[in-house]
């Protein structure tokens, strides 16, 4: 009898081609599309570039039907609304950054997701991620960067331990964008040139600052001051939320000279702007850190390579935990900024040794 492997459908050309490979290879293939965002409020229309609407889940339910197995739409919005949108609001309440993709894949995926599976008897949970996964000595788990490294998702990855990664299937790891769309067209998916989703589902028009304002509880957004780092007051704004660590546009003040976000301190509501050499750090705090591979961090402070953010490079630095799920990162040399609230994520060559969110800097 063949693996029955419940693969995450989004409407998009990635997770599409994903199921199609798992068909051919001979998997029982049970396609799921997750209803995960709440629909936008009235006068406010969803723009072009997000997934989750009802033309992304008749995508999918047209390459099931072509690939021929079956298909059904999960409504998550409860648990999503609990677990990703009030961390979300949470999170630039109280001056950080956050970031969504990650926690949905840990919270919703490779957990809400997983538990449907098992209801309908799957062995697997399968997604369109660009990252890969081996089995290495003593049965083992490692997670991998993927073989296209312009489109590598590995980043939103580290949350996932050895149980979740035993029980998953990535079946892009291995392949390039391109060579995705190729497969489609040869497949003959109707999705094959279909634009990616660029933006957070659930911020509709692209406004986080107002999503923010609607969905937080009453009394949570303050005014406050943008001031320099003497305390020197330079403007007013509408609240921390409208800000993150080493932002330039938008500030609201005229100044001689570039000025950056340094620091954001709720409690009182500063905005603290300062020159962007003055952001530069030699290292950060983290914590909720989750270590794919703990074998690899067991003798002290071990070399690594760190990205502070998806789009950056890593960048080389040692890696110490506490003990106590919280880990201190020295950089090689000094870095650029550090978001709090952002992901940072721990590797080794081309393996993903864990990762955490960022807590503070350390100064240099």
């Amino acid at each position: 009898m063949s693996a029955r492997v419940l693969v995450a459908m989004s409407g998009g050309v990635d997770s599409s081609v994903a199921a199609a490979l798992l068909c051919e290879a001979g998997y029982d293939v049970v396609g799921v599309a997750m209803r995960l965002a709440p629909e936008p409020p009235p006068g406010i229309a969803r723009r072009r570039g997000t997934c989750c609407s009802h033309d992304d889940f008749e995508d999918a339910r047209r390459v099931a039907e072509r690939m021929d197995f079956p298909f059904y739409v999960v409504d998550l919005r409860e648990d999503f609304s609990a677990r990703v949108i009030r961390n979300f609001v949470n999170e630039y309440l109280d001056g950080r950054t956050p970031n969504p993709c990650v926690m949905c894949n840990r919270e919703i995926k490779f957990d809400r997701l997983w538990s449907r599976a098992r209801a309908l008897g799957a062995d697997f949970v399968a997604t369109g991620h660009y990252a890969r996964i081996e089995r290495g000595a003593e049965m083992r788990y490692r997670l991998l960067r993927a073989a296209d490294g312009s489109k590598d998702q590995s980043y939103f990855l580290f949350t996932l331990g050895q149980a979740e990664l035993a029980r998953t299937l990535f079946p892009l790891g291995a392949m390039t964008k391109a060579e995705v769309r190729v497969r489609a067209r040869e497949i003959g998916l109707a999705n094959a040139d279909k634009p990616e989703s660029q933006e957070i589902c659930f911020v509709a028009d692209g406004d986080y600052a107002r999503f923010v304002e609607r969905e937080a509880p009453r009394g949570r957004i303050r005014p406050g001051h943008v001031v320099d780092s003497g305390g020197q007051v330079l403007a007013g704004h509408a609240g921390v939320h409208r800000f993150t660590v080493g932002q330039r546009r938008g500030l609201g003040i005229a100044a001689g000279e570039p000025l950056y976000v340094r620091e954001i301190r709720p409690a009182n509501g500063e905005v603290v702007v300062a020159r962007r050499e003055d952001l530069r750090c030699a290292g950060l705090v983290a914590s909720r850190v989750n270590l794919v591979n703990p074998e690899l961090c067991r003798a002290g402070a071990v070399d690594v390579e760190v990205k502070i953010r998806y789009r950056h490079p890593a960048l080389p630095a040692t890696l110490a935990m506490d003990g106590r799920g919280r880990a201190e990162i020295r950089f090689r040399s000094p870095a650029p900024t550090v978001t709090p609230g952002q992901a940072c994520v721990f590797y080794r060559g081309d393996e993903v040794v864990g990762g955490g969110f960022i807590d503070r800097a350390i100064e240099g």
